[in-house]
């Protein structure tokens, strides 16, 4: 019966692979980077047994190993809800390189995260300098999880090394003189919250445009600042945070912004001012005027008094 059905079998057409097309090009995109919050074994079991996985995997061992999980044709399920840059849902265009790292824990001093050591890194950079080669991923699209789900997702954390990546090549990263040229003029004033979400947006991030510095605007602004100011993550729409902003979404041959006015007092009235008028001052209440002081009547001189002659004695 088996061999019976076996002949039944209707084989596929041949496919004459002797020609390939010009234009054609990769279907990924982006490369994103993770780190797993757990150890080795529990790694693996989780990447290899469960329905989440990735396409790479790179121990914390002392000389690390890198697993190929998925083959890089297939999506693999790491990034999830994800954008940048109006892509959406990026497992489908992605390549995604989990890194064994404890993540984080909270202390009573605050959020902790774990280094990254230096061998893990040693083997990581090569890996990606391999698979943007091929895939030809632009350096603005080497990622982490926190650049596409900066809301529900911190990986690889503010001690994961960009500016080692940028320094190979791999990421971009701001001009320091530029930075330092236009920070000058944020530190005049700090823009307000529409054009921080207008430059998170431009730079990739998906991001509503409220006009206000709600919670998902400092999130996101957080997690802007985990890759490029990794020594404060607080979400504050700061100077220096305005001017890596700037930088990162402005060419490099465009003029600075231009510096904004310092604000302006009201002015004092021109009029001529008569001795003795209180001058108003903007924002001080008018000081009440003290009445004079009562007239001191001159004191009466006071009349001598009489000598009292002295009383004659009793006779007896």
């Amino acid at each position: 019966m088996i061999a019976l059905l076996a002949g039944c079998t209707t084989p596929g057409p041949r496919i004459d692979k002797s020609l390939s097309a010009t234009g054609q090009a990769s279907r990924v995109r982006f490369l994103v980077l993770h780190y797993t919050v757990s150890d080795k074994p529990a790694s693996i079991k989780i990447l290899t047994q469960q329905q989440v996985s990735a396409h790479y995997l790179v121990t914390d061992d002392p000389q690390p190993t890198v697993y190929g999980l998925v083959d890089e044709t297939r999506a693999a399920y790491h990034a999830g809800i994800s954008s940048w840059k109006g892509y959406t849902q990026l497992n489908s265009s992605s390549i995604g390189i989990e890194i064994v790292n404890a993540g984080w824990k909270d202390t009573p001093q605050g959020r902790v995260f774990a280094p990254f050591p230096q061998s893990q890194i040693d083997v990581l950079v090569p890996l990606i300098k391999d698979i943007i080669a091929r895939h030809k991923i632009a350096p603005e699209n080497v990622l982490g999880h926190s650049d596409i789900a900066p809301l529900r997702k911190q990986d690889p954390g503010p001690l994961f090394p960009w500016h080692q990546l940028a320094q190979a090549g791999l990421v971009v990263w701001p001009d320091a003189n530029r930075v330092a040229a236009v920070r000058q003029v944020f530190d005049i004033q700090v823009p307000d919250a529409a054009w921080f979400q207008k430059k998170l947006a431009a730079h990739g991030f998906a991001l509503a445009q409220t006009g206000v510095f709600d919670q998902q605007t400092r999130t996101v602004i957080g997690a802007f600042q985990m890759k490029y100011r990794p020594a404060n993550i607080a979400g504050e729409p700061d100077a220096q945070t305005a001017a890596m902003l700037e930088v990162l979404t402005t060419p490099a041959n465009a003029p600075l912004p231009p510096v904004p006015p310092a604000p302006q007092l009201p002015q004092l009235p021109t009029s001529p001012v008569v001795p003795g008028t209180p001058v108003p001052v903007p924002g001080v209440p008018p000081v009440q005027a003290v009445p004079p002081a009562p007239v001191v009547q001159p004191v009466q001189p006071v009349q001598p008094v009489q000598p009292v002659q002295p009383v004659a004695a009793t006779q007896q």
